[in-house]
């Protein structure tokens, strides 16, 4: 009678196989394994995704439920996160965390009451609820800062640390007067007549060229100490107009190389002690020199001339 199979191994009589031959031990079972990897077929069914029509229909009809619920509930959900937030704060602020002290760095005394107006912040509050964030873009309204950082330290403290715009001039057009910082921009919300240490550019375009001249300038004390504004004059070069009423006048190319040549006859002649109308150093190579009330100044070998 053929052999019975039972879960895939052969069932074999006590006698043995044909003929009544004895059998040596039945080999030991080994467990079953799935088909990749030896992973047992159990372990094996973990992780498959079920991608079957029935299944892709009920994932899609789950997210529109859970979307609808959310669109639903609207501003409610927002206020149980504020509320789960705001329980977290208290708790906190329970343990000691409150915002107790604020220390501003980096601003100068006049910017100093506008950084701490626009700060907005409560003591007392929780440490761990503020919005950094926030407490910067109010600082960012304050026109002299140009960049801002705000950090928490805890248990009590709100460090904000401002960098603010360099002053370069007062730009006058017009009527119309601006703080520039070292670009030539106007900085916003300054106020141009509490800055009369600043100097004076004067005329249209003079905020843009401003950066270029004035280091010339100061770098140059026994000049700088005179000069009262620089005058733009058609968008091309400058007019030095002096504290007395002198006045100096820029080519429109080589700036620099004409006050060299300034520098130089002021060392040879005394030409500040001795007092002038007028420099005119617009032609290369030349310097043409008015005299004022101290008497005339003898010409410059090589230069185009001077008038008394």
């Amino acid at each position: 009678m053929p052999a019975v199979v039972r879960g895939g191994r052969r069932q074999e009589g006590r006698g043995g196989g044909r003929g009544g031959a004895p059998r040596g031990p039945a080999p030991k079972r080994r467990p079953s394994r799935g088909p990749a990897g030896g992973v047992p077929g159990k372990l094996a069914a973990i992780g498959r995704l079920d991608l079957s029509p029935r299944a892709v229909v009920i994932s899609i009809a789950a997210g529109v439920a859970v979307l609808a619920l959310v669109m639903a509930t609207g501003s409610r959900a927002e206020k149980l996160g504020e509320a789960a937030s705001g329980a977290y704060g208290d708790a906190t602020a329970a343990m000691g965390l409150r915002l107790k002290r604020v220390r501003i760095e980096g601003a100068s005394a006049a910017v100093r009451p506008q950084v701490q107006a626009a700060l907005d912040l409560t003591l007392d509050a929780p440490m761990t609820t503020l919005d950094l964030d926030a407490v910067a873009d109010r600082v960012r309204t304050v026109g002299w800062v140009r960049e801002v950082r705000v950090v928490r330290l805890y248990p009590d403290l709100l460090m904000v640390q401002v960098a603010e715009h360099d002053r370069l001039a007062v730009w006058q057009d017009g009527e119309r007067a601006w703080v520039i910082d070292g670009s030539g921009r106007p900085i916003p919300g300054a106020d141009a007549g509490a800055h009369a240490e600043l100097p004076l550019v004067v005329g249209e375009g003079a905020d843009a060229a401003a950066p270029a001249i004035l280091p010339l300038i100061a770098e140059r004390p026994r000049l700088a100490a005179r000069v009262d504004a620089l005058v733009r004059v058609d968008e091309r070069r400058w007019d030095v107009r002096l504290k007395d009423g002198a006045l100096i006048r820029l080519p429109a190319q080589d700036e620099e190389a004409a006050l060299i040549a300034l520098d130089g006859l002021d060392a040879r002649r005394g030409l500040f002690e001795r007092g002038f109308d007028l420099v005119d150093l617009r032609t290369a190579g030349a310097v043409v020199v008015r005299d004022g009330a101290a008497g005339a100044v003898p010409p410059e070998e090589g230069a185009s001339g001077a008038s008394a």
